[in-house]
């Protein structure tokens, strides 16, 4: 045996050469042996392959897929090319007389006879898939690894060509490794398919979805290098993008796709989890092994980032050795050239692995950000409204514009939190093989901060939930404030509610400060670590007596600098992760609620002693209320409040039922609870056959009016027209420029509330329904069109035998209807048939004036309107804003072309100061500064070393400047951290001041033309971005500015050809990245613009999810929803790929550099040049600043065009600093009394809502007496609402005057004269707070004053049983019902004081019997107060002093209403005639 090794290893020991393994014993037993093993495994089980596996036909190589053909073909190929290279490269050794041992011979003709083996067998038909055997995929796991080993020992010589062949090898076995492990599991799964579904004949088509990429977007080729975005990016250059110009998603990343995925997921972990689901444990079941397999390419991406310092480490020494000897040998020549070469190499190999993981990253993340919204979505159309009672509207909000991106992010901070602690692993292992135990000084540093970090990590995750928090409020109050606005404005209140917006800013920027200062303390002592690193292992390793030398040293500042990108990320990677977990948290418990997803005629029961209806029973009932107690509590809650008290009522079907009962009884609640929006805590609720529903307040979509009719049904013209006929629409709709095309605002805010009510029925109409509900569709309508509807529309051949439930207080629907409902207080009063009814007992629904009303006079009155013609029947009532087309009504988002403009970039610094702006940059600068003396001393140290290791100065002297420049550098990181992070503050505190200052200002017009989804997206997204994004790419930005020009100006001074290379190398970059920025930034605003409608509709989903419901249109919706996303998708999908198309580019251009750099040094040590290259020292420094460029440069690039990105979000916010101003200043200013008599004089005013319309009100003139009561009447759109516009100064006036007390009203400042008059607007507005603070936000009167009103007002003894002053009123007012509401809006008009009170309409929404207390309160507590009624009811102005009737703008007819009634030409007398009253 002893001869055998001494003939094999003659001039090594054979096991153990002192320091460890002998290389002779390492190649025979790591080289030799392990492929001899390899073969053998191969060979017997090929063998045995053959004689147990000759059953069933092999698949043909047509049938290989292509990731197979590769792996067996091309990688064995270039196994076995590197194996005869390396025999070459012994020949050639040997030819020039040098002695090669047997062991290196046995070694590289073992691995070619492997390779071979592999390739031979695998041509064969029999065994060509014997590599995918279980025990050699798992044989092959190890082989790397002992390779690995092997290669240790080789880095420790200085022969070049071996170590990087070493390396490919070891490189090719890996991937081969890889390759062979996943097809084999992925041949498992699909075998495991395959047996599922016997239908698929062969696997063939399971490969196919592999390729997709490759299909979609061209070729391989194509794909490694994004070639296929040029055609969008040639567009970018030419013209402004659109969304045809995008590129086209793969299919597995429409949302459709994504949403199926992520749904089972999410259902699997409701049932296996249902206490406690987690949506990140669904999103690792939907997404786990994609993301897992690309954690295998981070993996290979990560450990060829360190062969760039081990081979900086190896050409420096070959540099050291060149200054030392100034002569080479050939073959030493050649080791240098080739050393330049692999670096460039190296680099070119880590750009393409590097920006095909974030390609694959990426596309991840949209899957999954795709997965989550669609997820939000769906469960905002399944969740009943008691159910969501529990969020805010606000929380929901940012569930879809925040937590969504956070959960998302979670992709980039899960193997960052392995792959970093990985990175630092290793570039501490090869600390240590440099300077020994030195570096445990520097490490012991790190140690220490790692709890210091994980405390402050603690208290930012606190401070972002508090934020959250806040942000909820504030968003919740920002939509609250939007959708009011109008009234707000009426009220003279938006600056109160801005205060108290500001208040809930002012503690989200609190803690967002406490996050931001936390996270300054972050990067400080990550940034300064490496600059302590440093000084403590070059410290001690001087101190332990070592000699420092070119080589250790910028090896080891090499590997400091792969050292600062994962100690400044760490930080991050932690908040991100603790950030998604606390959004995953709160979108679990969203997407846990209980869904309500009802079939038809399914039996809604609960739990009780009480005995169901028989399905049996129910067959001719299309309702079925049995013994129900309903209430608003979601499932967490214990049901206090029962709105809905026992009830039992059954619906034949085809009746038509009439539900009455005074304000606040549970009329609109019982058609809730049908509706399965109520928790039901007792019996059962049935419903047969569809439903349709109109609520009490009708929900608009914006869109057009024929939208809104079909609501997702197919379009049949006959059924369309009679609908609108039926529904008094066709002259409104003849008037509109465009017809049924016409576009509506969000919310209808460009119709009237008739308007919008007839639209609403008109989409139940469409709709024929089996069952249909309409909530007090007649009172938002003047009489002579609620006759119309009653008879056309309700009582109609369009809804002849369906089933009509109506809430209702108009008389002609009561005595109309089969059956009637009285409810009381959430109780069944009575019940029974018109005929029945005791009208006597009721006297809330008896005539409330000396005219008959009888039967016959009411019959006679609807043949009379049967007979009228259409033009009489039907009158003009059109609101004005309605003439305006879609353009015109809901302006497009403006979308600003080129680059973003150096004013934008202005505003932000002014918004930080421009002090800080300068502190901020100058501490960048002598930062960098700092760091790169503390580099270039270190190098001048190295050179004033001689070879004796003596040095021109005391190492105390070379320590303590090195200490000097250490603290420089901490001390201008530490300035530089805190005053980006108070500079970022300061800009988000005064931005978000300014654009609500603006916005409050703002005239309602702005508001009615723009959507509030636009609006919310600049305070919501776009607020966020600057509040958190901005500041903080900005501050990457400059850090890689000043570290670019750090790294300039070293290499400059170091090699004279940089300045060569610099001026090519320049035009190259600055027209790359023209290139691209003309498209990115258009793609971002596209990004911007695309994100809006998704708020938008989402808002409106919101608002409108019960009627959704009602209509089944769950789907129609969803559909919608996907296609906002889809384009969302398609412009962050193009987005990602230029992104990644630059920095491919600009990463190979710095490959080039570092091989120039790396070669001219080679050259210049030869001193075949006239031009001195410098010192060791000096090249060692540069080719160490060399090898960051490719980083560096790219994150440059990308932070340049993130930070353009996110500056559209500033220049986003700057258009709405510049939108128009309501005119505040005025000349006059008033008594605190003022007005005293109340005298109100309109003199040929004439109001156009937009210079192209016609006029809504024509050169109107009329006079108001002081403490009169004068109501406004006419049809709807005739100008009554215009009358109060131009009141409050809400749309200025054209020409005339209007005078208050003999004082112009156009001098008086705007929000004073609103602050001295009353109103009671037409949508009742109760915003989330103390019932206190919605009667008396100023706080000007005490309790008793409060509760007089409220019984004033007829609402105490609710407000009494529901706790006071200080019940928390719901947002939007849920709380009470509609007429509630409209009662508390009137006591706090009476609260108010003011001489002059306005009344819109206020009781269109209350019963007759409360209809008439509330005129007898107006007229008993308004003695001496002038009253402006606007009045639907002739009840409501039949015993006041004057009346006005208005037509098209024109005032018909003027005077006393009985002296009116009795002249039967008049036309109040005609009004009187068409109504009963």
């Amino acid at each position: 045996m002893d001869h055998f090794f001494s003939l094999i290893c003659p001039n090594s020991p054979s096991v153990w050469d002192g320091k460890g393994f002998s290389e002779c014993f390492e190649d025979i037993v790591l080289g030799f042996a392990v492929n001899v093993v390899t073969i053998v495994m191969i060979i017997v089980l090929s063998f045995s392959q053959k004689i147990g596996g000759r059953r069933g036909a092999q698949r043909s190589d047509s049938q290989t897929p292509l990731l197979e053909k590769f792996v067996l073909d091309f990688v064995p190929a270039i196994g076995a090319c590197f194996s005869v290279l390396e025999i070459i490269f012994l020949l050639k050794k040997e030819h020039d007389g040098s002695y090669v041992e047997y062991y290196k011979w046995l070694c590289s003709c073992s691995e070619l006879l492997l390779w071979a083996n592999i390739i031979l067998f695998t041509k064969c038909a029999r065994s060509h898939c014997i590599v995918f055997n279980r025990v050699l995929c798992f044989w092959w796991i190890l082989k790397p690894i002992l390779g690995i080993f092997h290669l240790i020992t080789k880095f420790s010589s200085l022969e070049v060509s071996v170590c990087i062949m070493e390396s490919l090898v070891i490189l090719l076995n890996i991937s081969f490794c890889i390759a062979i492990n996943l097809i084999r599991i992925k041949r498992l799964s699909s075998k495991s398919s395959l047996l599922e579904d016997p239908l698929l004949s062969n696997g063939g088509d399971l490969e196919e979805g592999e390729n997709h990429d490759l299909g979609n977007n061209g070729n391989f080729w194509d794909l490694m290098t994004f070639k296929f975005i040029s055609p969008v990016m040639n567009q970018g250059v030419l013209k402004q993008l659109d969304s045809d110009d995008l590129l086209p998603l793969l299919p597995d990343m429409s949302p459709s796709f994504c949403h199926d995925i992520i749904l089972s997921s999410w259902r699997e972990q409701l049932s296996n989890n249902g206490s406690n689901p987690s949506l990140l444990r669904a999103l690792c079941n939907a997404y786990g092994w994609q993301y897992l397999r690309l954690g295998l390419l981070k993996v290979i991406n990560d450990g060829i980032g360190f062969a760039g310092p081990l081979l900086l480490n190896k050409l420096i020494k070959f540099l050291q050795q060149g200054s030392a000897t100034s002569s080479f040998s050939g073959s030493a020549s050649w080791d240098g050239y080739l050393l330049a070469l692999s670096l460039g190499l190296t680099s070119i190999i880590k750009s393409f692995l590097d920006t095909q993981y974030t390609f694959r990253l990426s596309k991840l993340k949209l899957k999954l950000r795709s997965s989550i919204m669609t997820l939000i979505y769906e469960k905002c159309l399944f969740v009943n409204l008691a159910e969501r009672s529990k969020f805010t509207n606000g929380e929901i909000q940012t569930f879809m514009s925040v937590d969504a991106d956070r959960t998302v992010n979670l992709c980039n901070s899960f193997h960052d939190i392995w792959s970093l602690p990985l990175q630092i692993g290793v570039a501490l292992y090869l600390l240590y093989t440099q300077v020994k135990f030195a570096f445990v000084s520097g490490l012991a540093i790190t140690i220490l901060l790692i709890p210091v970090n994980k405390w402050i990590s603690t208290l930012i995750a606190r401070a972002t939930e508090q934020m959250m928090k806040e942000k909820d409020e504030r968003i919740r109050r920002t939509g609250e404030l939007l959708t009011y606005i109008r009234t707000l404005k009426m009220y003279g209140w938006e600056l109160l509610f801005s205060s108290w917006l500001m208040e809930t800013r002012s503690l989200e920027v609190k803690h967002l400060a406490t996050r931001k200062y936390l996270d300054a303390w972050c990067v400080f002592f990550w940034a300064t670590t490496p600059s302590l690193f440093s000084l403590c292992t070059f410290g001690l390793f001087a101190l332990m007596g070592h000699q420092l030398d070119a080589a250790t040293v910028f090896t080891c500042l090499a590997l400091f600098n792969t050292l600062i990108s994962p100690l400044n990320s760490f930080p991050w990677v932690i908040n991100g992760l603790i950030d998604a977990i606390i959004s995953s948290r709160r979108l679990s418990r969203f997407l846990s609620c209980s869904e309500h997803r009802r079939k038809v005629g399914e039996n809604i029961s609960c739990s009780s002693s009480f005995p169901s209806v028989q399905p049996d029973s129910l067959q001719d009932l299309a309702v079925s209320i049995q013994d129900a107690c309903c209430s608003w509590s979601s499932s967490d809650e214990k049901a206090l409040n029962m709105v809905l008290n026992h009830v039992t009522l059954s619906l034949s079907k085809g009746s038509f039922v009439a539900v009455i009962g005074e304000v606040g009884s549970g009329k609109s609640s019982m058609l809730y609870s049908i509706l399965g929006e109520m928790r039901l805590d007792h019996g059962s609720i049935y419903s047969n056959g569809s439903i349709a529903y109109v609520p009490q307040v009708p929900w608009i979509l914006s869109g057009t009016v024929r939208d809104n009719i079909l609501f997702g049904k197919s379009y049949h013209p006959e059924r369309y027209t009679n609908t609108i006929k039926a529904c008094a629409l066709d002259v409104d709709i003849s008037l509109m420029a465009g017809g049924d095309m016409a576009y509506i605002g969000e919310k209808g805010v460009n119709l009237s509330g008739g308007q919008r009510a007839r639209l609403a029925l008109a989409r139940v109409l469409y709709h024929d329904s089996d069952v249909i509900m309409l909530d007090d569709v007649l009172s938002a309508v003047d009489v002579q069109v609620a006759q119309w509807i009653l008879h056309n529309a309700i009582l109609g051949p369009l809804m002849k035998g369906k089933t009509r439930l109506l809430c209702t207080h108009n008389i002609q629907a009561i005595s109309s209807a089969d059956m009637i409902v009285v409810l009381d207080k959430g109780h069944v009063k009575w019940m029974g048939s018109s005929t029945d009814f005791p009208t006597s007992s009721y006297t809330a629904f008896s005539p409330l004036n000396e005219m008959d009303s009888t039967s016959h006079n009411h019959q006679q009155s609807c043949s009379t309107n049967s007979s009228i013609t259409k033009e009489q029947s039907l009158p003009d009532r059109i609101v004005m804003q309605a003439q305006e087309d879609a353009e015109d009504v809901i302006e497009v988002e403006l979308r600003k072309e080129g680059k973003v403009e150096l004013g934008v970039y202005k505003s932000y610094a002014a918004f930080t100061g421009w002090f800080i702006a300068v502190i901020v940059c100058l501490s960048a600068i002598l930062m960098q500064a700092s760091r790169n003396g503390n580099d270039l001393w270190l190098s001048y140290w190295v050179d004033t070393t001689r070879e004796d290791g003596q040095t021109s100065y005391s190492m105390s002297f070379y320590l303590a400047i090195l200490c000097l420049f250490c603290i420089m550098n901490s001390f201008f990181t530490l300035v530089r951290a805190f005053s980006f992070a108070f500079g970022g503050l300061q800009a988000a505190t005064k931005v978000h001041n300014r654009l609500l200052s603006k916005l409050i200002n703002a005239p309602v017009q702005f508001f009615d033309q723009t959507p509030g989804g636009r609006i919310l997206n600049r305070l919501s997204s776009d607020l966020y971005t600057i509040d958190d994004s901005l500041p903080f790419i900005m501050n990457i930005l400059l850090a890689n500015f000043v570290g670019l020009l750090g790294i300039a100006i070293i290499l400059s001074y170091v090699q004279v050809f940089f300045l060569v290379l610099l001026l090519p190398f320049w035009y190259i970059y600055s027209r790359l990245q023209f290139f691209y920025r003309s498209t990115s930034r258009e793609l971002r605003r596209l990004d911007s613009v695309s994100r809006s409608p998704i708020y938008t509709s989402f808002t409106e989903t919101l608002d409108g999810s019960s009627t959704i419901r009602a209509f089944k249109s769950e789907d129609f919706f969803f559909t919608k929803f996907s296609d906002h996303i889809t384009l969302y998708q398609k412009t962050s999908y193009t987005e990602t790929v230029a992104s990644l198309w630059l920095s491919l580019r600009l990463q190979l251009l710095a490959a080039f550099i570092i091989s120039f750099i790396a070669l001219m040094a080679v050259v210049g040590s030869q001193g075949s040049l006239p031009i001195s290259f410098g010192t060791p020292g000096l090249v060692g420094l540069a080719l160490s600043y060399a090898a960051p460029i490719v980083s560096l440069l790219g994150s440059f690039l990308t932070s340049f065009t993130e930070t353009e990105k996110e500056m559209v979000s500033i220049e986003r916010a700057l258009q709405y600093m510049d939108i128009p101003q309501e005119e505040q200043a005025g000349s006059l200013y008033l008594n605190p009394d003022w007005p005293n008599q109340g005298v109100i004089e309109f003199q040929h005013v004439t109001l156009k809502y937009m210079p192209s319309l016609p006029p809504a009100l024509c050169n109107l003139s009329f006079k108001i007496e002081g403490g009169t009561q004068v109501g406004i009447i006419g049809r709807t759109g005739a100008g009554k609402s215009s009358v109060l516009n131009s009141l409050f100064r809400l749309t200025p006036i054209c020409a005339g005057s209007i005078t208050v007390d003999g004082m112009d009203i156009q001098n008086i400042p705007v929000r004073e004269l609103r602050a001295h008059l009353a109103i009671v607007p037409q949508s009742p507005f109760l915003f989330e707070g103390l019932l206190r603070d919605n009667l008396d936000p100023f706080k000007m009167n005490d309790d008793s004053k409060i509760w007089d009103a409220l019984e004033k007002c007829h609402v105490k003894e609710e407000v009494e049983v529901g706790g006071g002053l200080d019940i928390l009123v719901k947002e939007g007012g849920m709380s009470f019902s509609v007429g509630q509401r409209q009662l508390l809006c009137l006591a706090r008009a009476l609260l108010r004081s003011s001489k002059v009170l306005c009344l819109d309409e206020c009781t269109a929404s209350v019963d007759i019997q409360t209809a008439s207390l509330l005129q007898k309160t107006i007229s008993g507590e308004c003695k001496g107060m002038t009253v402006v009624t606007i009045a639907h009811r002739i009840s409501t102005v039949i015993n006041m002093d004057n009346i006005l009737i208005l037509d098209h703008g024109n005032l018909a007819e003027q005077g006393n209403p009985q002296i009116l009634l009795k002249d039967g030409t008049s036309i109040f007398s005609s009004f009187v005639k068409a109504s009963s009253l």
